[in-house]
């Protein structure tokens, strides 16, 4: 059996990200609460805020896909990074947020299996993308 080499599996990663970000993009145009594809799946929103999301996250999608076809590790190193910093961000949204406001029968830790996931997704990246990252 073949194995696959850190580029593969990096395109692989890379193009699920945007399957994965087109797919926000629809289930938010749609308003639709799917876990996953809604970080705060259980959080009171507005039609205006999905559509928001959705063209966003569209924009998102689009990036990962670029990436995924050129892997130019600017792209690649880009993604990393904002990356990075949308994971911290949701983090610290998801403690300071007092969702008991919101709807007393949410709790901040509902959100944490999601983020995880984002989370384990972008060390994924990480993992296979040091030799772009840190290519001259």
């Amino acid at each position: 059996m073949k194995k696959l080499s850190q580029d593969q599996i990096l395109n692989f990663l890379l193009y699920a990200g945007a399957v994965y970000f087109f797919g926000v993009a629809l289930v938010h145009s749609m308003g639709l609460k799917i876990p996953g594809f809604y970080v705060y799946y259980n959080v009171p929103s507005y039609a205006y805020q999905d559509r928001i999301i959705s063209f966003l996250a569209f924009g998102w999608g689009g990036l990962f896909l670029l990436a995924a076809k050129k892997m130019d590790k600017d792209l690649i190193k880009l993604i990393v990074y904002i990356g990075m910093i949308a994971v911290i961000a949701l983090v610290l949204n998801t403690i300071i947020t007092d969702f008991k406001q919101l709807d007393p029968a949410i709790n901040g830790s509902d959100f944490k299996w999601i983020i995880g996931g984002l989370i384990f997704y972008w060390l994924g990246l990480v993992m296979h993308s040091r030799q772009h990252i840190f290519k001259k």
